[in-house]
């Protein structure tokens, strides 16, 4: 069978084209691996809406008492670098709505991103600074942004209130300026969840932002009808199945009215898992890397 010049001409050119046409189609991972046998290694028991939805094996013995040297206050050493301290930073950043404590990990400007934990109830900058307790994993996602060219903010918020989702909105601003408006990713847990919410109805707060993450989050009703929502505005939420301060099945409620929607949303469930226990298995490079784009 002989091929005419077109056709030869034609797949010639396929042949060239076709693996950057493939690699092009292929998002890039902003964000490489940091001890992903240690932390990405969990064991998915179950998924659901094509993969959006993930119940993950957790068992204490393992996912504590295994992990830590001093169960549930000091991770083993192999779980961490203390190396990152070196590019950690406590500030006081003269912000719009005034000062604001935060402490700083990777670079001031021009980041590739912003990551900014906000703490719960009771909590302050060093909560999301710690290092040894939590089974390491603010280790990791300081690590993980360092290394990757990124920033992580660990602000102390003193209310749950307008005043503090006006201060984390400020701080957003200050994130996204520095960065020349690069992607910057909000992630709350337990009763930092507050700030997201109120973040979320800020339609200039949500402008400024790629992607939101909730640890043990309580549930918004009002989320479907926010800016965040009209922004179609990725969230990936976190819980414990047996979490006792804000109800699971409350928050897969919230999941799956956005889901149905069309909305950009993940859900990791943490069977048996308490209210804790995703501040300490969050899988920090796999949100990542769904959240920066």
């Amino acid at each position: 069978m002989q091929m005419s010049t077109a056709h030869f001409r034609t797949a010639a050119i396929s042949c060239v084209l076709f693996p950057f046409l493939f690699l092009s189609s292929v998002r890039a991972e902003a964000v490489g691996p940091f001890k992903d046998d240690l932390f990405s290694a969990q064991n998915v028991m179950e998924t659901r809406d094509s993969g959006d939805f993930t119940i993950v094996d957790y068992d204490e013995l393992r996912d504590i008492n295994g992990r830590d040297s001093i169960p549930e206050r000091r991770v083993k050493d192999r779980y961490v670098s203390l190396k990152v301290r070196r590019v950690q930073e406590n500030q006081t950043l003269d912000l719009a709505t005034g000062p604001m404590e935060v402490g700083r990990v990777g670079r001031d400007q021009g980041q590739a991103f912003t990551v900014i934990f906000i703490h719960g109830r009771g909590g302050n900058r060093r909560l999301g600074l710690n290092d040894i307790s939590f089974g390491g994993n603010f280790n990791r996602l300081k690590n993980l942004a360092a290394e990757n060219g990124g920033t992580y903010y660990a602000p102390s918020v003193r209310s749950f209130d307008e005043q503090g989702v006006a201060n984390v909105a400020a701080l957003i601003a200050h994130a996204a300026a520095q960065s020349a408006g690069r992607p910057v990713v909000l992630a709350c847990a337990s009763m930092g969840s507050f700030i997201c919410w109120g973040i979320s109805r800020d339609p200039a707060a949500v402008a400024n932002l790629s992607g939101m993450a909730i640890l043990g989050g309580a549930p918004d009703p009002a989320l479907a009808r926010s800016a965040a929502a009209k922004a179609k505005l990725p969230i990936w939420f976190t819980h414990g199945s047996r979490d006792s301060v804000y109800s699971a099945t409350d928050q897969i409620d919230i999941y799956r009215k956005l889901h149905a929607a069309g909305q950009p949303v993940r859900f990791t469930l943490y069977e048996t898992g308490s209210h804790g226990t995703p501040v300490r298995m969050t899988d920090w490079r796999a949100i990542l890397n769904w959240l920066v784009r």
